[in-house]
């Protein structure tokens, strides 16, 4: 009989060191992430003619609005009993240690729902300032989200966290700073997903931009081109709200059913039919469909 297969994996989470500060590959792939997704809704607002003075703020509102949200997510989702009673903890990226002193030890633990809710939320302010349409400005980073997702899992890859349950498949991962037991990668079958996902979205938006821009040149071939502000308004090929809906829902099924191969991150998910990371995809998946089908039936009822 031959011998399984397994993959040992067990790369040091820090990719280098310079100068006494540790760069790791968790950090690294986050950035990597975000910079995907920077220049992903840059080219989106210069597709769409929108100033550069509008698109400065976005980053600032979207890096603090899902670094925020991710880590109250993280604390109040999964382990509050906690964190309500170390608020400095959750708010600082340090732990204090019981001879009164204290360590650095960065955010460990950030929550995707959080970080999604943060970023909504964020999202909202940022639209509350500019005074840009929310759904379209929703759209435009839903059409980045699964690339910046991907790099995501990647980095949880690195830190061998997030692991799957034990399996006996060829390409099973034994996670050697976790156990010696083989086990679905998941974080791996996440990042493919997602960059799956990635791809679609991409397709999906040029697809819709190439018929607008038809669209135009056939509709305006004996005048000038269209303002600005005309521009803006003038949406891709899709209802507002698509791009946004589309997004939730494909993470956040893919997220509910992975779920079911990855190990529970804290002790009190063993008593529960459904875990916290599943509890918590049902709505972001619900709102999903909702914005993707039916929310411009909504806004054009009024």
């Amino acid at each position: 009989m031959l011998p399984l297969l397994s993959i040992n994996w067990n790369p040091d989470p820090e990719l280098f060191n310079l100068f006494g500060i540790s760069i790791r590959y968790y950090g690294l792939l986050w950035i990597i992430g975000l910079a995907f997704a920077y220049f992903i809704v840059r080219q989106q607002y210069r597709d769409r003619k929108i100033a550069d003075s509008l698109f400065d703020p976005l980053f600032f509102y979207c890096f603090f609005g899902i670094l925020i949200g991710a880590r109250l997510g993280h604390c109040l989702f999964y382990e509050p009993e906690y964190y309500l009673h170390h608020f400095w903890e959750m708010v600082l990226p340090i732990k204090f240690l019981p001879d009164g002193g204290w360590k650095f030890t960065g955010y460990a633990g950030l929550a995707s729902h959080g970080g999604t809710l943060g970023l909504i939320i964020a999202l909202w302010l940022y639209c509350r300032k500019t005074k840009m349409h929310y759904m379209d400005v929703l759209d435009m980073i839903a059409v980045a989200t699964p690339i910046t997702a991907c790099c995501i899992r990647l980095a949880n890859l690195m830190n061998s966290e997030i692991i799957g349950m034990p399996t006996n498949v060829p390409w099973a991962f034994v996670f050697e700073r976790v156990d010696a037991v083989p086990r679905h990668p998941a974080q791996l079958y996440e990042a493919i997903a997602y960059f799956i996902f990635a791809l679609g979205m991409f397709y999906l938006y040029k697809r819709g931009q190439k018929k607008q821009e038809d669209k135009l040149e056939t509709d305006f071939s004996t005048t000038q081109r269209k303002s600005s502000s005309m521009q803006l308004d003038a949406s891709l090929p899709y209802p507002r709200g698509f791009f946004f809906g589309l997004c939730l829902t494909e993470i956040f099924v893919f997220r509910f059913f992975i779920e079911f191969l990855k190990e529970n991150q804290v002790a009190f998910e063993d008593s529960m039919r459904l875990n916290m990371g599943q509890w918590l995809s049902i709505p972001f998946v619900i709102i999903g469909i909702d914005f993707m089908f039916f929310y411009h039936k909504h806004t054009a009822a009024r």
